[in-house]
């Protein structure tokens, strides 16, 4: 018996005519239909039932490319009923009246005109039904696009898309806001005042209705047929958002193993049909990208892809972005540096800018990025050094700070107690104390953490800086005050005069001072190499700093350097 509730069933009507009927199973549910009715329609069964007179054929139509709700509407059709044709239906029946022969030449005005002419005047005209009967031939895939129907509703989306591209959703833009980051991620898919990822069509959504089999060579069409690309990487991500990304996120229901080879085979069609442009997606998707990736275990191919596209657009990235959480029972630190690590020479490898204020936003990034994950107490010292090292070695000969360096040491020395004296010295290797800022420079002087020769290095710095700053100011001091002396020549000539021998001896004093404070770096240097004056420095390190400053006069910040000159005050440049 067919599934139609309908008293009119085929299967109901002849019941009785015991003599003309023939019996089919059509994945376990019973027909009993009319010979006659069935071979004026269909060549193929007319074949079969002449061939064969038995009551039961159902053996000889195993391959039929059906469901039974389809086969009833067939055989209603046959039966001389009036059919309804839908979007869901109308491909999966041209496939069946394909398969049984059902065409003008058998008889007029069957069944395949009667399919054709509704799938072309009232499907492939409407996007939406365009769509739906698409969906619908995902059982029958294979009979499908032999008749080129899958070819035909891919044209028909293709066409409409070309004529207005907005069908696949609006283009992705990179998120500013001044929300607080600790927002959950599942606001930026979200389409609201503050913060907007998207801007939803709500007709682009039908496209994720597909399954990947359909999805991905329309996709690969539209790229050959140039559609904007930056409306082709909206559709592609709305297609992560439904299948991929939501999954992934669940915590309280383990996805099962054909979820999951499901999912990885979405991700890995969906890197390869990625455009490759800089900056048409943001860092953020393609590390959320990439994080999913590697929970699905994807092909190394796929996680490649992804972190390369990361890499040629770092500059744009931020510290949240590089925070990719370590996967697997053996995971030994609590964050994925090894990709960090890939990321950042592709970056270097793919940057050809002659502005080298990319490389410096990438330096800066990597010493944020330190700091993050310096407080992680599984964190290696050679993944710490290499890290740092990376960004050292592209911003070596650039005026950049080191107090993100200094910031990220002095977490890490923190998290780390258990580090030896030569581990310590390791990890204060990377740091560049003569681009240290006073600030930074002032803390390292009472930080007990550092070795104690790291500390005599930045005092030795800051030293030699001080020198500097005075040197600079004996070789204006005269040029400033001739030039005050020609303009005040008749006026105050005496008093000029007066000033500069006050102020020359000023300075003289002070490059005393420093000579002096140079001597005892040197000795002290000398006892730390002796290992006999250690102990001392390490209980003196506090006071150390402010003796130094006492020493040349300056209780103020060394930015300033306002050191007590008597009647006439010389700001440095």
């Amino acid at each position: 018996m067919g599934k139609s509730k309908s008293k009119d069933s085929p299967s109901r009507k002849l019941m009785h005519a015991s003599s003309s009927d023939v019996q089919l199973h059509i994945y376990g549910v019973p027909f009993s239909l009319n010979r006659g009715f069935l071979a004026a329609r269909s060549s193929k069964l007319a074949a079969l039932l002449k061939e064969n007179h038995e009551d039961d054929i159902s053996h000889l139509l195993g391959d039929i490319p059906t469901d039974s709700e389809t086969f009833e509407l067939v055989a209603r059709f046959c039966h001389g009923f009036d059919i309804n044709l839908s979007p869901e239906n109308i491909i999966k029946v041209l496939c069946l009246a394909h398969y049984l022969g059902m065409s003008e030449i058998h008889s007029t005005n069957n069944l395949t005109k009667k399919a054709g002419l509704y799938f072309q005047n009232n499907v492939l005209s409407s996007w939406n039904k365009t769509i739906k009967a698409l969906k619908s031939a995902e059982i029958i895939l294979q009979q499908a696009a032999d008749l080129s129907l899958v070819d035909a509703c891919a044209e028909s989306i293709i066409a409409k898309v070309l004529h207005n591209p907005s069908l696949l959703g609006e283009p992705m833009r990179n998120v500013t806001t001044t929300d607080d980051d600790s927002e959950n991620d599942e606001n930026a898919y979200k389409s609201n005042v503050k913060r907007r990822l998207f801007v939803h069509d709500w007709k682009s959504e039908d496209l994720t209705l597909l399954s990947i089999a359909l999805y991905e060579p329309i996709i690969r069409a539209m790229v050959h047929r140039e559609v904007p690309l930056e409306y082709v990487a909206s559709s592609l991500f709305q297609y992560l958002s439904k299948w991929v990304f939501l999954d992934t996120k669940r915590e309280d229901d383990d996805p099962s193993t054909y979820e999951r080879n499901s999912q990885r085979v979405i991700i890995e069609a969906v890197e390869r049909l990625l455009p490759q442009k800089r900056g048409l997606i943001p860092s953020s998707l393609l590390s959320k990208m990439l994080q999913s990736a590697i929970i699905l275990d994807a092909h190394t191919e796929c996680k490649s892809g992804l972190e390369t596209r990361i890499g040629k657009q770092l500059d744009q990235a931020t510290v949240k972005d590089l925070l990719i959480p370590a996967q697997g029972y053996a995971k030994e630190e609590q964050y994925d540096t090894e990709s960090v690590k890939r990321i950042l020479k592709n970056f270097y490898s793919n940057y050809t800018s002659t502005d080298i204020s990319g490389l410096v936003v990438v330096a800066e990034l990597v010493d944020d990025f330190l700091a993050e994950v310096s407080s992680d107490i599984d964190l290696k010292l050679n993944t710490f050094l290499s890290l740092a090292e990376l960004s050292q070695a592209a911003t070596g000969g650039t005026n950049r700070n080191s107090d993100g360096m200094y910031r990220a040491i002095d977490i890490y020395l923190d998290k780390h107690r258990y580090l030896t004296d030569w581990e310590r010295e390791e990890v204060c290797r990377v740091l560049d104390c003569s681009k240290m800022s006073p600030e930074a420079c002032e803390h390292a002087a009472k930080n007990e953490k550092l070795p104690v020769r790291v500390t005599v290095q930045i005092l030795f710095s800051v030293q030699l800086k001080l020198k500097d700053n005075v040197t600079k100011r004996i070789q204006r001091g005269p040029d400033n005050q001739l030039l005050k002396l020609e303009e005040d020549e008749e006026d105050a000539e005496g008093t000029s005069n007066s000033e500069e021998a006050m102020m020359k001896a000023e300075m003289e004093k002070m490059g005393n001072k420093v000579l002096e404070l140079e001597k005892e770096c040197h000795m002290m240097r000398r006892e730390i190499q002796r290992g006999s004056y250690q102990h001392k420095i390490q209980k003196e390190k506090t006071s150390m700093w402010k003796e130094m400053k006492r020493k040349i006069g300056c209780m103020t910040s060394l930015q300033e350097t306002n050191c007590h000159v008597k009647k006439k005050k010389v700001h440095p440049r």
